[in-house]
């Protein structure tokens, strides 16, 4: 029976590097102080319509949405942003010193068309960062995320940055686009007909090619920016550039939920063809009181996972490896449970090692080693029984040697610790070199405008 339309499974090649991306995001989004949160996979219906917007595509189209046996209706979470906030306000995480900073990973749902990158169950990494209003959380989150994507070994990245203003901005320039599109409703689709009346702000993010004409001439957001919005904005720019992070400011960048306000960014690769961007976020400083918690602002942005892994660098996914280092194959008729003797000595220690259950010659076992990608095989036959030996073999260097039992398990520990502390080192002098003294990272040039 094959798995459900637009959902995948993940064989052990390809998690072992979903588990390192995660493993990079924990560490490097830690150093920041951000802690970990996990929410249900269910919540209720309402959560998503008041939060995201009624209007939004996410809401009318791509929600799996059902009731329970008591006529409830729950939704399987289509975004965390959302689930957090719930979460913040339910356990009151508000009273704590702030900000408050929480991040995420895990599956998302959504009904819509499969594609590359792109399924139906679908899972993110994302970062919140609740109760500071200033510029220079923003571009913190930023920087961090930036930082994240450059551990994985990206270097085509390109920051898209942007502000959709406050509340006061946000009600100035719907009227200035009900004013602009009213008189031309008759050539918009049905569907921005809709947005028109419910959130004329989402018209911006119309596919359409005949209104994507129309928005040459629209009223621009910058036209309508408050004091306030323009202030902030200025703010994020000025430390975007103190932290030397590049970007770009683009106007046409509008996220598409309802509760965004003032930030927004995209970061995108060019290595993802026509679907480029790998995470977006923003300011959302109204969402928290909407659900009944504090007035505190907060900003945050989500990864697609299933598309950062298929479009990371090649150089990240080749230590990505799972396979054990040692491989014992014992020689008959020296019974296998010498093998698995020794194995659980090895694991004892640290070393991971596998016991090669084949009952037939040498040399397929020996074939089974080298296909597997182990480091050493161990072999363990009547000669080496009698002499209290192991034969240990390196398939990396081509040579073998006969090593005393009792010796066997702290030369590996040994070799492979200091191959991993070497390779290491080997990563920390190549991201160290060429940088310029003091500066964390790899050195930016200045934001664009």
């Amino acid at each position: 029976m094959p798995n459900v339309k637009g959902t995948r499974d993940l064989l052990p090649s390809e998690s072992v590097i979903w588990a390192r991306v995660e493993e990079t995001a924990r560490r490097v989004f830690s150093l920041y102080g951000y802690g970990e949160i996990r929410t249900p996979v269910l919540e209720h219906t309402e959560l998503f319509v008041r939060t995201v917007g009624e209007s939004t595509d996410i809401v009318g189209k791509e929600m799996y949405t059902f009731e329970d046996r008591k006529g409830r209706s729950l939704t399987l979470r289509p975004e965390s942003t959302a689930a957090v906030a719930r979460a913040f306000v339910d356990h009151r995480l508000g009273e704590q010193p702030l900000p408050v900073k929480l991040f995420y990973m895990g599956p998302h749902f959504r009904y819509e068309r499969p594609q590359k990158g792109r399924y139906r169950e679908f899972h993110q990494i994302g970062a919140e960062l609740l109760g500071d209003p200033g510029p220079a959380s923003d571009a913190e989150v930023i920087r961090m995320l930036v930082g994240f994507l450059e551990e994985l070994g990206f270097e085509d990245l390109t920051v898209l940055l942007h502000t959709v203003g406050d509340q006061e901005t946000r009600e100035a320039y719907r009227a200035a686009l009900v004013e602009f599109f009213a008189p031309l409703a008759e050539q918009l689709s049905s569907e921005s007909r809709k947005r028109l009346e419910r959130n004329p702000l989402r018209i911006l993010d119309t596919k359409d090619s005949a209104e994507r004409e129309l928005l040459i001439d629209a009223p621009k957001l910058e036209d309508s920016l408050s004091a306030g919005s323009r202030e902030h904005f200025a703010g994020v720019r000025s430390a975007l550039d103190r932290l030397g992070v590049k970007y770009r400011v683009d106007p046409g960048l509008v996220r598409g939920l309802d509760y965004y306000t003032l930030t927004v960014f995209e970061i995108v690769s060019e290595g993802l063809g026509a679907q480029n961007a790998i995470v977006g976020g923003g300011r959302y400083d109204r969402l928290l009181a909407d659900l009944g918690g504090p007035d505190l602002p907060a900003i945050g942005f989500a990864i697609g996972l299933d598309r950062l892994v298929e479009s990371l660098p090649a150089a990240f996914r080749d230590r990505c490896t799972q396979a054990p280092a040692v491989r014992l194959i014992a020689i008959d008729p020296v019974p296998k449970l010498a093998a698995m003797e020794l194995g659980e000595e090895l694991r004892a220690r640290g070393v991971a090692a596998v016991v090669d259950f084949g009952n037939d010659r040498m040399k397929a076992a020996l074939k089974r080693a080298h296909r597997s990608g182990a480091r050493y095989v161990l072999l363990l036959g009547e000669d080496e029984l009698a002499k209290n030996a192991v034969t240990c073999r390196d398939l990396n260097a081509g040579e073998q040697s006969l090593v005393p039992r009792s010796e066997i398990v702290g030369l590996l520990h040994n070799r492979l610790r200091n191959q991993i502390k070497g390779q290491i080192k080997g990563q920390i002098e190549g991201q160290i070199e060429g940088q310029p003294a003091g500066q964390p990272g790899r050195q930016r040039g200045e934001g664009e405008a």
